[in-house]
């Protein structure tokens, strides 16, 4: 079965970097677009970024744009997030996601099949 598992989240001052992990297995996940969702306290699970099978075509939310930078390594089946100038409004639960395919809307999240337990990132001077 679909097994996702994200780290790298912690607390960070504004202004600072992190760079989350997604370590990815029980599917062929060289095949798959993938996205990093997120989920601030009493708010939906919002999508932020997305990643195509090989890596080279990308997409960002417009609130994390030019901040946050979307990777995967298909031989170690991962995904990386690379989040700098990072702002008290970026604190939440991170999630890496699978998208389950056929053509669906890639910033609905109905169209992932496969969630990590999440990481928590929290931007606090």
């Amino acid at each position: 079965q679909v097994q996702l598992v994200e780290s790298g989240g912690g607390l960070v001052q504004p202004g600072g970097s992190l760079r989350l992990s997604c370590a990815a297995s029980g599917f062929t996940f060289r095949s798959h677009f993938m996205s990093w969702v997120r989920q601030a306290p009493g708010k939906e699970r919002e999508w932020v970024s997305g990643i195509n099978s090989d890596g080279g075509s990308t997409k960002y939310a417009d609130s994390v744009k030019g901040r946050f930078t979307i990777s995967r390594d298909n031989a170690k089946n991962s995904l990386y997030l690379q989040m700098n100038s990072l702002k008290p409004e970026d604190t939440a639960m991170y999630y890496c996601a699978k998208y389950r395919g056929g053509g669906g809307f890639i910033y609905n999240l109905r169209n992932y099949d496969g969630w990590g337990q999440g990481t928590q990132v929290t931007v606090s001077s």
